[in-house]
């Protein structure tokens, strides 16, 4: 399992915290093997990504691929998305990118 932020570099702010700075990750090329699929009512990202992926915490790859930026959890109803085939790929240069 790749989370968003590995190997995101970290900052101590000044009161002492840890916290993790930006990464732009790299866009996920459309390719014949992606499917769409439509929201209906009670889906959400991590659910989409379980079902499609095999690993809820997968959701953001799936945010990347629609640029969903503000990565809200539930979508409306018929919000077609796109579920990219090569995920390994992408975690890949996301692993990659330091």
């Amino acid at each position: 399992m790749t989370s968003r932020y590995t190997f995101n570099p970290t900052k101590k702010l000044s009161d002492g915290r840890e916290v993790y700075t930006s990464k732009i990750l790299p866009k996920i090329p459309k390719t014949d093997a992606d499917i769409y699929v439509a929201v209906q009512t009670g889906d959400r990202l991590d659910s989409i990504a379980q079902e499609h992926l095999g690993d809820a915490s997968l959701w953001w790859v799936i945010a990347t691929a629609n640029q969903i930026h503000d990565a809200p959890f539930s979508l409306p109803d018929g919000t077609v998305l796109r579920i990219p085939a090569n995920v390994e790929g992408f975690l890949s240069q996301v692993d990659n990118n330091e």
